[in-house]
């Protein structure tokens, strides 16, 4: 049995978000504080490429501290890049973590598919 599932992803775990910045080459997060303009973040410091400041994720409530001006200090889709990544890896961690494998493709449109397959065979 085949199901299709659109995941909105909030940060919240640290190890799935180190594994979607290997996944995407980016420098491992930091936990510390970072400028973002005129204001600062605290929470793990993760630098986008092309992005004049970082993006800092507070894991315990899942959110997601940046200025990029609109588009004008920092391109949304690498944001968007590291979201993907991010709920990737974090259905791989959890999907293993239950026992099943699983399997992925790269699709044409960028989207990445995953094939779970639980235990005694049988795919979500």
């Amino acid at each position: 049995m085949s199901h299709i599932v659109t995941i909105k992803a909030q940060i919240k775990d640290p190890v799935a978000l180190a594994a979607a910045c290997v996944r995407l080459g980016l420098e491992q997060p930091t936990q510390g504080t970072a400028k973002l303009f005129t204001s600062t973040a605290t929470g793990l410091i993760v630098k986008l490429p092309g992005w004049e400041y970082p993006a800092v994720i507070d894991a315990n409530a899942g959110q997601i501290s940046y200025d990029n001006y609109g588009g004008e200090w920092g391109s949304q889709a690498e944001l968007d890049k590291l979201l993907q990544a991010y709920a990737v890896e974090k259905a791989r961690i959890e999907a293993r973590r239950a026992g099943n494998t699983v399997t992925e493709n790269l699709l044409a449109d960028g989207s990445i598919k995953l094939v779970i397959q639980v235990g005694t065979g049988g795919a979500i």
